[in-house]
């Protein structure tokens, strides 16, 4: 199974102007707020209309501009779940799941109608709650009872928009689990919106970066970790250090925001990718050794502070201003147990592979 979406449509600070095809698996959909990411969702179920374009689920047209094609929501086989749930605060537990087997069986008797809610009430943990209404639900309880509701709809294609931006750390991470599992079992086409790079990294097969509406790259989510080839996509998942650079001969780059020579073979340097990026994860203390390893060099701590299980540091190139923008470093308790062995650090090194080339 393959979804073809190729549209624009005109908004308010932007035109939305996406163009990918996913197949089987859960493509995420990574940007910033007001990215357009919903929006693509929207457009995807109907509940949006766009200027122009195709959306084509395997050879089944489900909007296309110029035949004048546009099916209604029902007509689509596209299973939504949105932010907020949608659950209508009037129904119950058992009610709102039915919507769903009714929208898709609209002359289903009431006993076919009962004996599916009750599979969905046993499949997702809501036994119990059957009679109970959103407002007296956890937000869990909420999404088990929306997703529920969702797959009785029979769809084709499951969209997730932000599914877990309500819920709180413990819940996020229990309840991410039961939705990879669902997108597994589905085996068709999953689209999830997220801003959140943790969550796209665990779920998604493939990943399509989206910036003020434009696409900017689209591939295998793990490669695109590893390597994000662009500005948009390097912030998005997660890369601190980023700066403009100069070459300075066939084998040394000079990154200019930390006045900060690399050493880099000139011939792997694509003229595109003018600026460079290091994860704060990816400097290694230098152990001292009398031959310095490539990209070695003295620095200055500036700042420290302590999370659950690892030191964010601030440090600048030795040398230079206090006021110099700074780079970030991440280093693990298991590596640096304690604050006085990072105000000790005087020499760091970039990993080996830890130096991204990237396009504007």
């Amino acid at each position: 199974m393959v979804l073809t979406v190729k549209i624009k449509k005109k908004l308010k600070n932007f035109t939305l102007d996406v163009n990918f095809s996913a197949e089987a698996g859960c493509m995420g959909i990574l940007g910033a707020s007001g990215s357009g990411k919903s929006m693509t969702l929207k457009c995807i179920a109907g509940i949006e209309t766009p200027d122009e374009g195709i959306i084509i689920l395997d050879n089944r047209i489900l909007f296309d501009s110029d035949k004048g094609i546009d099916l209604r929501p029902q007509e689509r086989r596209v299973g939504y779940l949105f932010q907020n749930y949608a659950l209508f605060p009037n129904m119950t537990v058992a009610e709102n799941i039915a919507i769903g087997w009714k929208t898709r069986h609209p002359s289903a008797e009431k006993h076919d109608t009962d004996e599916q809610v009750s599979k969905m009430i046993q499949r997702f943990h809501l036994s119990g709650l059957e009679h109970q209404y959103p407002a007296s639900l956890s937000g869990g309880e909420q999404q088990r009872t929306a997703v529920a509701r969702m797959l009785l709809t029979e769809p084709e294609v499951l969209l997730f928009d932000e599914p877990f931006s309500a819920l709180d750390t413990y819940l996020k991470e229990e309840l991410q689990a039961e939705i990879g599992k669902i997108m597994q079992e589905f085996g068709g086409v999953s689209l999830l919106v997220t801003h959140s790079r943790d969550e796209v990294y665990k779920l998604s097969d493939t990943l399509f970066v989206i910036e003020s509406g434009k696409g900017t790259c689209h591939g295998d989510t793990k490669d695109l970790f590893r390597n994000p080839r662009n500005l948009a996509a390097a912030r998005l998942t997660g890369c601190k250090n980023i700066s403009p650079v100069e070459v300075k001969s066939d084998h040394m780059i000079l990154a200019v925001k930390w006045n900060l020579p690399i050493q880099i073979p000139l011939q792997n340097m694509d003229k595109s990718r003018m600026y460079i990026g290091i994860r704060a994860h990816d400097f290694h203390i230098d152990q001292g050794c009398a031959e310095k390893p490539e990209n070695t060099f003295a620095v200055q701590i500036r700042e420290i502070t302590e999370a659950p299980f690892e030191w964010n540091v601030m440090f600048t190139i030795a040398g230079e201003p206090e006021d110099t923008d700074r780079l970030w470093w991440k280093v693990s308790k298991e590596i640096v147990q304690t604050r006085e062995e990072i105000e000790q650090v005087e020499m760091l090194m970039i990993k080996k592979d830890g130096i991204l080339l990237l396009e504007e």
